[in-house]
């Protein structure tokens, strides 16, 4: 029997704790193992547990939840470990921040107890939490803020196909979207996304989805 995704639960209002505790402790496959009452005390615990993901509010004492990502995706010890930012602030300023800073997903605190387990269990596989709606509006409020940067070096060692399939990414498209969209097969088109990843060394679909638009291959407004 696979052994149960770790999580360390962090947020300073312990009654939140406790009703994200509650949902998750339910499932056979994931266990709560550590709670962080402030950004500095995740970190802390991040190291010291290995745990599969970090549920982070990105309104934290001592160290704010996007600087305490950082910290932890910046910890090469800690590659493994996922995190999921979680706010009460559905606003596109901190999903950009949220990936900027590494996190693979963004939730609001209010969503469904299904969804919430379901986030867990896809970030926990190394999958990144990215609605199409809120990478797209992401994009579409981001990419014209943006400076004209020169096409980004690592950006060389894809092929014409592989820049196809990063702006598909970036535009916030499934595996099964993208191979609708390319007409092949939903396997080729994975194959497709592991060897970007691996090209541009990103931890995951998230990395990608930023490097996609700050590299000016998606422009507001893509795909319509």
């Amino acid at each position: 029997m696979r052994s149960p995704i770790r999580v360390v639960l962090a947020d300073d209002q312990r009654l939140v704790r406790a009703g994200f505790r509650s949902i998750l402790d339910n499932e056979d496959d994931i266990s709560v193992i550590a709670e962080a009452g402030d950004g500095a005390e995740a970190v802390r615990l991040a190291a010291a547990e290995r745990p599969d993901v970090v549920l982070m509010d990105i309104r934290m004492p001592v160290l704010d939840g996007l600087e305490a990502t950082r910290r932890i995706v910046a910890d090469e010890r800690l590659r493994d470990v996922r995190v999921v930012i979680l706010t009460t602030f559905e606003h596109d300023d901190y999903v950009y921040g949220a990936l900027k800073a590494g996190a693979s997903g963004f939730m609001v605190k209010d969503t469904e107890p299904l969804e919430l387990i379901h986030a867990v269990r896809v970030v926990a596989r190394g999958d990144a939490l990215l609605a199409p709606s809120v990478t797209r509006r992401l994009i579409g409020e981001f990419a014209a803020r943006l400076k004209e940067p020169p096409p980004s070096v690592e950006l060389n060692a894809l092929t014409d196909r592989e820049r196809e399939v990063l702006e598909l990414i970036g535009a916030g498209l499934s595996n099964d979207e993208i191979a609708e969209r390319l007409v092949v097969s939903p396997a080729t088109a994975k194959t497709h996304v592991s060897r970007v990843l691996t090209k541009l060394r990103a931890r995951d679909r998230a990395q990608l989805v930023v490097l996609a638009y700050e590299s000016g291959l998606i422009r507001p407004g893509w795909l319509g």
